[in-house]
């Protein structure tokens, strides 16, 4: 019993260490263009950094909140000084400068506490937890199967929603036993599959989630003209569906005692780590660990059937056994999420 508590602890600390890395992720704005002129480089660069923030700073308030959200507050204006405050660092990923000119690409760190701060204080809902690791299906019976693949890239790394993209042969009625042999060594908990329609100049994509309790219907793109904006058209409606699903609006939450079913340790620490990631739930703790289960305490926000399907997304599932809420993994793993 001790060594269980002890290992269980020990992973939740490196669990915790993951949270910290997806935050960082979410909160850095990458291959941002910049082109500046000015008498010496010296100030053609500085003009570049501060384009760069601002940039930044707007597109990671776009990222985190919703177009309602920003309009009911009357816009998220941000200027070179609130843009300062929220970076924390600028990274150069490429550069040209001479003449006076300064041409790159550059990667922005904005500091989290300072922008949830400032997003508080104006009263506009956010999400800046990401989504559990999907397993990306881009599926294509047009004859661009490869080039459809190929547009979605090896992962799309920061994104609300991430993924990796599959390597392997699915169809657009691929389920969650098709894709787990790919799915679980990535540490995925549910597969995205992206079905390609259309024709040159105007491609769509229709788009379901796969999980382990069965596939759901997401949401079609609209027409885009290449195939890698629709690629980015699928990643930005995955990343609206799970700001609308996630985004916590009051401050109502049901306070509840559950029991966690589970075979080995590293199923219970996957276990845990859903109900720990998921933005509908706080104040977890474990009262009691066995052999086989545990007693856990928490509460989430919204109703049960919303905690159900967010937890659902990460390989759990949720029962009532004799009244009491039971939590149970949906997908045979060994690797902690």
């Amino acid at each position: 019993m001790i060594r269980l508590v002890l290992a269980a602890l020990f992973l939740s600390l490196a669990g915790a260490g993951a949270a910290l890395a997806d935050t960082r992720d979410v909160y850095t704005i990458r291959g941002i263009a910049v082109d500046e002129t000015a008498p010496t480089v010296i100030e053609a660069r500085e003009k570049a950094m501060a384009s760069a923030r601002v940039s930044a700073a707007r597109a990671l308030i776009n990222k985190i909140t919703l177009a309602s959200d920003r309009a009911a507050a009357g816009g998220l204006p941000v200027d070179s000084g609130l843009a300062s405050r929220f970076a924390a660092a600028v990274d150069v990923e490429e550069e040209a400068q001479g003449a006076g000119r300064y041409r790159g690409k550059l990667a922005v760190v904005l500091n989290p506490t300072v922008v949830r701060a400032h997003l508080d204080s104006l009263k506009v809902p956010y999400l800046d937890a990401q989504a559990p690791l999907a397993l990306m299906v881009p599926v294509s019976t047009s004859g661009q199967q490869a080039g459809w693949v190929a547009a979605f890239n090896e992962r799309n790394k920061g994104a609300l929603v991430p993924f990796v993209t599959a390597s392997g042969a699915y169809s657009a009625y691929s389920t969650w036993t098709d894709l787990s042999t790919e799915a679980n060594p990535v540490n995925a908990r549910r597969g995205i599959i992206a079905e390609l329609q259309g024709r040159d100049g105007a491609w769509r994509a229709v788009v379901s989630t796969v999980t382990a309790t069965g596939n759901e219907a997401v949401g079609a793109t609209p027409p885009m003209p290449t195939l890698e904006a629709a690629a980015e058209a699928v990643s930005k409606m995955l990343d609206e569906s799970w700001k609308e699903a996630s985004i916590v609006r009051d401050g109502s939450r049901t306070d509840v005692s559950a029991t966690v079913r589970f075979t080995s340790l590293a199923e219970w620490n996957t276990l845990r780590g859903a109900l720990a990631r998921s933005p509908l739930v706080s104040d977890f703790r474990t009262k009691a660990v066995a052999r086989e289960g545990a007693i856990v305490t928490f509460s989430y926000a919204g109703d049960e059937n919303r905690l159900r399907n967010d937890l659902v997304q990460r390989g759990v599932t949720i029962s009532r056994e004799d009244g009491d809420l039971t939590l149970r993994s949906a997908v045979s793993t060994t690797i902690l999420q």
